[in-house]
């Protein structure tokens, strides 16, 4: 079923892809099958120290649905009887998980930063209350 189902759905894909110029945008269901789409390299904390709050939103959106269409891969390939060894998406399962851990560790020294800057605040308030 699910055979014929990618079928059907690569053959739309196509029609749909000749008919408007632009590319296909996968909507809902689809989305948790890949289609070729590029997907997002794996980023040293580093880089993402620099990258702002809405482009870590944006990264971390992107790896939940990765993340998502990689365990539906995997369901499929136990469905279907395909041993472990020849599952090819491991290295990608965890280069999604430690990209999410990264994410989730910049976020939190950001948020210990924003809580000590806090804390010196209210101390040098309480030191000095003429200001």
């Amino acid at each position: 079923m699910l055979g014929r189902f990618r079928t059907v759905f690569a053959n739309t894909q196509r029609a749909f892809a000749a008919r408007s110029n632009g590319g296909f945008k996968p909507r809902g269901f689809e989305e948790f099958f890949e289609n070729g789409q590029a997907l997002p390299k794996e980023q040293p904390q580093t880089e993402l120290r620099n990258k702002s709050w809405e482009d870590l939103h944006k990264l971390w959106y992107i790896l939940i649905k990765e993340r998502n269409m990689l365990a539906s891969q995997k369901e499929e390939a136990k469905r279907a009887g395909i041993t472990y060894q020849f599952f090819s998406n491991t290295a990608r399962i965890i280069k999604c998980k430690k990209s999410m851990a990264r994410i989730k560790t910049v976020l939190n020294e950001r948020r210990l930063a924003y809580e000590q800057v806090q804390r010196e605040r209210k101390n040098n308030a309480q030191k000095d209350p003429s200001s």
